[in-house]
């Protein structure tokens, strides 16, 4: 997590880390700018036995709308307007379609982009350990299936997800996107 380095006992786990011998390169990296559908910034610390520390040039590649993963044939729909549904949901959901149009997505929490939504000409935020993305479709909505968190996170479709949507969600939010641990791996390769 990138909240790592404002760790109060940061600068001693540094210290003891260096006492050890290690050189530390710290590079905070976000999913997007590898081609992953999602903005999940993240802290990747690499540690070397070096004279200096490592540090890595990763690719850049253009970021991927989450537009591209949503399959808007697929999922378990339910009406925006029934008995129920929060006032902040509808609120939250009023602000994104006068933001985005009839369809976005939004977390279904109010954190992150919990205002007005997220526009699909974008990547999503981070796919957390639970069900967190609504998909907004006019006056329909869903969560995230597992299938498109899994894209989310650019594991390839062959990929084979438990069956239990929850505990798929709950996996997938706990990964490092492939995409992106190639990435640094190749970069480590490259730099050492």
């Amino acid at each position: 997590m990138v909240e790592f380095v404002q760790w109060q006992l940061y600068p001693a786990w540094l210290a003891a880390v260096q006492a050890l011998g290690y050189q530390i390169a710290p590079h905070i990296v976000d999913a997007a700018n590898h081609g992953v559908p999602q903005h999940r910034k993240r802290l990747m610390l690499v540690l070397t036995r070096s004279a200096r520390p490592l540090m890595l040039r990763l690719p850049a590649r253009p970021h991927m709308p989450v537009a591209q993963i949503i399959d808007f044939d697929v999922g378990k729909w339910s009406p925006i307007e029934k008995p129920g549904r929060s006032a902040a949901t509808l609120k939250r959901i009023a602000n994104g379609r006068r933001t985005h149009g009839d369809r976005f997505v939004a977390p279904y929490y109010g954190s992150g982009s919990g205002v007005t939504g997220r526009s699909i000409g974008r990547p999503i935020g981070t796919i957390t350990t639970r069900d967190r993305w609504a998909v907004i479709d006019g006056d329909r909505m869903r969560m995230l299936t597992k299938e498109e968190g899994r894209d989310a996170m650019s594991f390839p479709t062959n990929y084979i997800l438990p069956q239990q949507h929850r505990l798929a969600m709950h996996m997938l939010g706990n990964a490092v996107p492939p995409v992106v641990a190639c990435d640094v791996l190749n970069a480590i390769k490259a730099a050492a």
